[in-house]
């Protein structure tokens, strides 16, 4: 079929026939699904599911291949404004930037900044992101909302810090905990989970009762886990122990906890991982723009720790989420061993789907295109030059497919993205309102910057001044003058 529109793949259930489909067990060629009820109720050969579901009118699509929809295994969805606020920073700012940016958000900007990524993330190719709570002063309610109206699935992190100044108290902190985490049960989309900040952000007894909580609802708690030298440092300060080793310590390292970043492992830790069944969000590109180190994906693959792959809401684009996984090791490990497969490229686009589904907790909903779980995939176009001749597909998706090639998105069933816009309501003028609405918040915000912008840092450079061009404090006046920021040295 050349002429397909969005009209052929929006009924309640579906026959789909694409060139190949993308299942655990490899590209199938002449295989179809029934999707019906939001969920996948056949796959296998295309001939047999059309007798099966004599009823159904098989749409062919010729050119593309249906895979899994990935999933964001870390996201901070109320961040979406701020994003280019962190280019050139160092690592750690989220007190500097991501606090007060997300406590300048009101109902309005926080459900528009939510509904905003959520856009992104499903241009991207993003089935599902994992939010790793708000900081903002809402309902979290209003997150959710955002992501259901959006269409994404969103496995919503409520944080539960208590022990610095912007925490409840403990016994107020496991309250909202509990009601979050039945508030959103038999939700379609919404899939309650807990957080915390970094470990010493919750005293020892929330620590160890989140975990509590969330493993008997079969959820997970979400943690910024051993991401920093200096969060290392400070826990080395103040408990005597590694981040991993005190959450072990106050027993909460479990199945539940997905530790989010984890570039800083000893092989210690990686143990305590693997004896533990606690998974891991691998952050590539978030190591590279904020310089962190890079987590041993390939090493936690081969000791059998559950891992994802996650944004850090960097940019929702999963093609190049995949790509950044496989060259980040392959820069920091493969070389350094001469291991030129590096996981292959089926090892990535495993864990940017199913891997990153388990890790969250969803292992069997979401992930897979197989029967039973629920229709989130992707249709992607192969019929350009970037796939042809095609020798193998997995290392092409890898390392040469990008979001352009994704033709329509499928969440639960429902088609939510049509060449990379909603069918079903106005996503332009969304953009719109968040770029009337961005500018404001930031300038309520008063983040603090150290780096200048490209500009400002270009004029820097070719001026005389100290080596490099840097100023002896603070940050150049045209980047400390620029409305919304103020030095970091003030």
């Amino acid at each position: 079929m050349t002429d397909l529109t969005p009209d052929h793949v929006s009924a309640d259930t579906l026959l789909l026939v694409p060139d190949v489909t993308l299942t655990p067990d490899g590209p199938q060629e002449g295989y179809g699904v029934v999707v019906a009820h939001g969920t996948f109720v056949g796959v296998g050969p295309a001939e047999r599911l059309a007798r099966t579901h004599s009823q159904l009118t098989p749409v062919r699509l010729p050119g593309h291949v249906l895979m899994p929809g990935f999933v964001d295994a870390h996201h901070h969805l109320t961040q979406s404004f701020g994003t280019a606020l962190a280019f050139g920073e160092p690592s750690e700012i989220f007190r500097r930037v991501w606090v007060p940016l997300e406590a300048a958000l009101d109902e309005e900007s926080a459900f528009v900044a939510t509904k905003l990524a959520a856009l992104e993330s499903l241009r991207g190719g993003f089935t599902t992101v994992a939010d790793a709570g708000t900081r903002a002063s809402v309902d979290v309610d209003v997150v959710a909302s955002a992501a259901r109206e959006a269409g994404i699935r969103c496995v919503l992190g409520l944080v539960c810090n208590d022990a610095d100044d912007e925490g409840d108290a403990a016994g107020a902190v496991l309250a909202k905990a509990e009601k979050h985490l039945a508030r959103y049960d038999g939700d379609a989309l919404i899939h309650p989970s807990l957080a915390v900040s970094v470990p010493e952000a919750a005293t020892p007894g929330t620590l160890r009762d989140t975990a509590r909580l969330a493993a008997a609802a079969q959820a997970v708690v979400q943690i910024h886990v051993n991401e920093h030298l200096v969060g290392v440092e400070r826990s080395l300060v103040r408990f005597g122990l590694r981040p991993l080793e005190y959450l072990h310590h106050v027993g909460a390292l479990g199945p539940q906890l997905v530790a989010a970043h984890a570039t800083l492992l000893t092989p210690a830790e990686v143990g305590l991982l693997a004896d533990t069944g606690a998974a891991v969000s691998y952050n590539p590109v978030a190591s590279a723009w904020k310089g962190n180190a890079v987590a041993p994906a390939t090493t936690l693959a081969a000791r059998g720790i559950r891992f994802g792959l996650g944004t850090d809401g960097t940019r929702g684009d999963a093609f190049r989420l995949v790509e950044a996984a496989e060259f980040a090791q392959r820069l920091t490990y493969g070389l350094a061993t001469g291991d030129s497969s590096c996981g292959a490229g089926w090892t990535w686009l495993e864990h940017g789907a199913a891997g990153g589904a388990d890790a969250l907790g969803l292992g069997t909903r979401t992930g897979r295109i197989a029967e039973g779980a629920a229709a989130d995939f992707l249709l992607v176009d192969v019929t350009g030059p970037e796939m042809h001749p095609s020798w193998d597909l997995p290392w092409e998706l890898v390392r040469r497919g990008n979001r352009d090639q994704i033709t329509a998105v499928f969440v639960a069933g429902r088609l939510r993205l049509w060449r990379g816009w909603p069918p079903d309501w106005d996503g332009p003028a969304l953009v719109r309102r968040a770029a009337e609405l961005g500018p404001e918040v930031v300038r309520r915000a008063s983040v603090v910057r150290a780096h200048p912008t490209s500009e400002a840092a270009r004029t820097r450079a070719a001026a005389p001044g100290p080596p490099g061009g840097a100023p002896v404090r603070g940050v150049p006046r045209v980047a400390a003058d620029a409305p919304g920021f103020r030095s970091a040295a003030r």
